[in-house]
């Protein structure tokens, strides 16, 4: 499997951001998701989504804010991000997983990583 995320950038606060993440695989995976790591801190798990399904799960920090879905013909994943705060401020990483969870919280990681990119807020 492999995972290409790209759309990060320099946003104001309020603004908005679309994350994109084109994977490429022999076997599809059961889950794709966002997760997030700013400097100096412990990476986050943000979001995911069922490739099969319409399954979501968010982090409490993003819902209402953030939305993540897919198009399976492009084999891509978005992450529409509205609202941004100063805080959101960070690498997101693209992921990507065989494994099935009853309630989609991959907080402690998935099995296949992109390269992240770049999101900055400014106050």
């Amino acid at each position: 499997v492999q995972l290409q995320a790209s759309g990060g950038g320099l946003v104001q606060a309020g603004g908005s951001l679309r994350l994109s993440c084109a994977a490429s695989w022999r076997t599809s995976v059961y889950v794709m998701g966002w997760f997030r790591q700013a400097p100096g801190k412990e990476r986050e798990f943000v979001t995911a989504i069922t490739w099969s399904g319409d399954n979501t799960y968010y982090a409490d920090f993003v819902k209402g804010r953030f939305t993540i879905s897919r198009d399976n013909a492009k084999n891509t994943v978005y992450l529409q991000m509205n609202s941004l705060e100063p805080e959101d401020t960070a690498v997101y990483y693209c992921a990507a997983d065989h494994r099935v969870t009853d309630d989609l919280n991959y907080k402690y990681g998935m099995h296949y990583w992109g390269k992240g990119t770049q999101v900055t807020v400014s106050s």
